[in-house]
């Protein structure tokens, strides 16, 4: 556990596990705190780096706007801030944006690559704009981030579906935490870098071989943006699970395909 001064601000990291070093890159508005469970299945395998990004957990949230170049360069300087010159790479949701662009800026630092849940953005499809669910009423989105998170969830399939009504209640209670002002803000920013995400065009700078990963039943970033990304990137293979937009919870395959691709 460390924070490093880097790109104008204190960006809190932490290290652990052993193996090949892979930099994992979180989703909209998750930070370390949040995500033990993912990160504990990477720490079985790599030595594996993870930071709060910009505006979020222990990070600095700084004045506005973000954008994602400013994320991407915020994942290398961590990773060069601790002596690495090239590295895996795992980027989930928004975390995969930040990882696309990174590839695209740094194709040379990065060895292997899996883009989880993701867009390209332009003309290969965007993320659902997150953004816009701002001026909602606490009741509506919950109601949209339900059904955008697997397009089957309605009461009657989570009434049968014991599984995915508990993942569904995980995910609403994220919701249900109380927040400070500047954790609002931070938060706010991060999405409106991710409402201006646009990679496609340069998807074919990335060398390394590249896993993309999407749910057959994802209401946030569909399958065929998964698609998009994999038609452009050299090397790519896309893999379709089952499951929404945490499919590799859904999925008892998902996480062992992507482990297993990682360590190469």
């Amino acid at each position: 556990m460390s924070s490093a001064h880097l790109n104008g601000i204190d960006i809190y990291f932490e290290r652990s596990g052993s193996g090949p070093r892979l930099l994992f890159i979180n989703g909209s508005g998750s930070t370390l705190e949040m995500s033990r469970p993912l990160l504990g299945v990477f720490t079985e395998r790599f030595d594996l780096l993870a930071h709060d990004q910009r505006g979020l957990g222990k990070t600095t949230i700084p004045d506005g706007p973000y954008t994602m170049a400013e994320y991407a360069a915020d994942a290398a300087a961590v990773a060069e801030s601790i002596g690495w010159d090239s590295y895996r790479v795992v980027g989930v949701s928004f975390g995969g944006m930040v990882a696309q662009e990174l590839a695209v800026t740094f194709p040379e630092r990065l060895d292997r690559l899996a883009l989880v849940c993701t867009s390209p953005g332009g003309a290969g499809g965007a993320s659902y704009p997150l953004h816009t669910l701002g001026d909602k009423t606490a009741a509506e989105r919950a109601a949209i981030g339900l059904s955008i998170l697997d397009t089957r969830f309605t009461p009657e399939w989570l009434a049968e579906h014991p599984s995915d009504k508990g993942l569904a209640d995980i995910m609403a209670s994220r919701g249900n935490v109380s927040k400070s002002a500047d954790v609002i803000r931070g938060e706010a920013l991060q999405l409106e870098a991710r409402s201006h995400h646009d990679v496609y065009s340069r998807l074919g700078r990335i060398t390394c071989p590249t896993f993309v990963a999407s749910g057959r039943y994802d209401g946030i970033a569909p399958p065929a943006n998964g698609e998009a990304i994999a038609s452009q990137v050299p090397n790519a293979e896309l893999h379709l699970y089952e499951g929404g937009h945490a499919f590799f919870y859904q999925d008892r395959q998902a996480m062992p395909d992507i482990v297993n691709f990682l360590a190469g």
